[in-house]
């Protein structure tokens, strides 16, 4: 995967965890609210960041879709904690491939998007994986 495939598929996942946040700021308890909002924030700055790395790389920007389909029902703040672990999940994984894929500057912010996103994770979900972003390693 070059680093530009890898940049989009950064970029489309930021999309998805952002529109996923406002989903989990609607349903998430008082007292983990300011957390859902923080993480929202960090990742549509990284999500911008990715646009202007996307066109720095050649390419062209993926915009964000009008929905995103959630992979379960969100009715309640249980939920929505689980909806938010899932989230930080998807994006390690996107930006594992991006560390693997890119050099340089690029890399080390790939390898720091991948760490926040892993210990957004364990907050969200209380425990950690051991190899955070490699699903195929768990």
């Amino acid at each position: 995967m070059s680093a530009l495939d890898a940049a989009r598929a950064a970029l489309a996942a930021e999309h998805a965890a952002v529109y996923g946040y406002g989903v989990v700021g609607g349903r998430v308890g008082a007292e983990r609210r300011a957390e859902a909002t923080a993480a929202y924030e960090a990742h549509r700055a990284r999500r911008d960041g990715l646009r202007r790395t996307v066109r720095d790389l050649g390419g062209e920007p993926v915009a964000a879709a009008a929905g995103y389909a959630l992979p379960f029902a969100v009715p309640d703040t249980a939920a929505a904690v689980r909806l938010a672990a899932v989230l930080e999940d998807r994006v390690a994984e996107v930006y594992s491939d991006l560390v693997r894929a890119a050099e340089g500057p690029l890399r080390r912010d790939a390898a720091a998007a991948l760490r926040e996103a892993a210990v957004r994770a364990v907050r969200w979900r209380g425990t950690d994986v051991t190899f955070p972003g490699l699903a195929e390693r768990v």
